[in-house]
């Protein structure tokens, strides 16, 4: 035998329903009532219209300049980065590791990153030049510059490990603003890794030659490009 609800609570319920619909309705009537008297108001004033119109054009206009003149400021200043080996030599670790960043954004690696630190796994700047080739880079800074310790084959062997394996990097390079010992030159020789010493960092960072105009054998380009 089925048993029907109580009558009490399908009449609670229906009344609950009836005193929404009796507040939906009203205040629905107040928001059409309301927006046709907002499109009368902006009909009758069209022109406010326009002008904010104008007004928000001529504002996107001077934001887009300003943008744009910022841009180019920027890369202005970025192409005009230039290096001492003196300067070079007064900076700490990091701020060489910046540096070195910073040389390769102004050749034109828009992607430019340091990063170096704890764990960083043999990298310390990644970059990609304009033909596609991506850079791997460690960097050994020299307080002492050429008087401090060489960079060697125990240097060289960590960043071999990591370059290419780990980091996945076509040109895979160590820059110092120190020397290289002729053991460590012979084996970035025989593992194709690229070297900066300090002679050519010289050249790197003050002039205005990309690096990869100074350095020889590197690989291909991964795309076409006007500068191939």
């Amino acid at each position: 035998m089925t048993r029907r609800p109580p009558a009490k609570r399908r009449t609670t319920s229906r009344t609950s329903r009836q005193q929404d619909g009796q507040t939906v309705l009203p205040a629905a009537a107040a928001a059409v009532v309301i927006a046709v008297m907002v499109v009368e108001w902006l009909l009758a004033h069209w022109w406010l219209l326009l002008m904010g119109a104008v007004l928000a054009l001529l504002g996107g206009l001077w934001w887009w300049q300003q943008r744009t003149r910022r841009a180019e400021q920027e890369r202005a200043r970025a192409r005009a980065l230039r290096y001492q080996l003196g300067q070079l030599d007064a900076l700490s670790h990091r701020q060489f590791e910046y540096a070195i960043r910073d040389l390769m954004h102004r050749d034109g690696c828009g992607d430019a990153v340091q990063v170096g630190g704890r764990g960083d796994l043999g990298a310390d700047v990644k970059a990609t030049d304009p033909l596609g080739r991506r850079w791997v880079i460690q960097c050994k800074h020299r307080r002492n510059g050429a008087q401090g310790a060489p960079v060697g084959t125990p240097e060289l062997q960590v960043l071999n490990g990591t370059g290419r394996p780990v980091h996945q990097g076509d040109v895979v390079l160590m820059v110092t603003n120190g020397r290289i010992t002729q053991l460590g030159r012979n084996f970035a020789h025989h593992q194709r890794l690229h070297l900066v010493d300090r002679q050519l960092l010289a050249s790197w960072a003050a002039g205005s030659r990309p690096l990869w105009e100074l350095l020889p054998a590197l690989p291909p380009p991964r795309r076409p490009s006007h500068l191939s």
